[in-house]
């Protein structure tokens, strides 16, 4: 059998501008193959090359299943939107994405999930469990951050940062995923493997472990964030949804 040489990341071609914008539109095509996606509220970001202060990310307003190479937002770490666009940014996104590109150099690529499974382990008091092969490339190698509620506040970077350590995954308690990986697709793998060493934990354990509950200050001060507006909720979401079912069988026009 002829084994493929292993290449060091040294040896790894550098991607331009143009070929990180179509991976990075890839990664989110295929978060949303999988069901990893969240309607619009998760993230994953791409550092420009070359441009260390400088990262791409997903238009707000769109589905993962909608994302483009052009389409994609590239944005500065203090918040600049460094070239003209239609679309706005996710605060929360910005957040997460702008304090890990802006600490680690390595982290060319940093997912930010909340699928159900990765959601119901960050509520565990023991966290993720060395329960099976899966588990175990995370074991002593996956950090925590405590829940804080929606990632708005800038100084929460700092926190993060601390938390994130030198690891390339961690669980944000009460609150989803995240990993952050030298390529694209480094930090694609090291998210499908953590959420399915966390489902594959549910469908060992149940919900036998200990709840790591929110407090009641902390649970008031979330609720509120969600009325942070006064726009109803779904309206961003809703015209993306409507353009999925366009795509997919129009019939509900009839």
């Amino acid at each position: 059998m002829n084994q493929v040489p292993f290449r060091s990341l040294d040896e790894l071609p550098e991607l331009d501008e143009w070929e990180t914008r179509v991976n990075l539109a890839a990664c989110y095509r295929i978060f949303a193959h999988f069901g990893m996606n969240d309607l619009l509220y998760t993230h994953v970001s791409a550092r420009v090359p070359g441009m260390h202060n400088q990262f791409f990310m997903n238009p707000w307003e769109l589905h993962f299943s909608e994302i483009t190479a052009s389409s994609l937002i590239k944005i500065d770490v203090e918040g600049k939107i460094v070239e003209p666009t239609s679309y706005a940014v996710n605060e929360e996104g910005f957040s997460i994405h702008s304090a890990i590109h802006r600490a680690r150099e390595d982290a060319a690529c940093v997912c930010h999930t909340h699928t159900p499974a990765g959601i119901a382990v960050s509520k565990l008091n023991e966290g993720l469990l060395p329960l099976n092969q899966t588990s175990l490339e995370f074991h002593n190698r996956v950090a925590y951050h405590d829940y804080e509620g929606i990632t708005l506040q800038l100084d929460e970077r700092e926190r993060l940062v601390a938390d994130l350590g030198g690891h390339r995954a961690m669980i944000l308690r009460n609150h989803g995923l995240l990993t952050a990986g030298r390529t694209i697709a480094e930090a694609f793998y090291l998210m499908y493997n953590l959420d399915r060493a966390c489902h594959l934990q549910l469908k060992t354990t149940g919900q036998v472990a200990k709840v790591f509950f929110v407090g009641h200050e902390l649970a008031e001060y979330r609720a509120n964030q969600y009325k942070r507006n006064d726009r109803p909720r779904g309206t961003l979401e809703w015209p993306a949804l409507l353009r999925i079912l366009d795509r997919k069988d129009p019939s509900y026009k009839d």
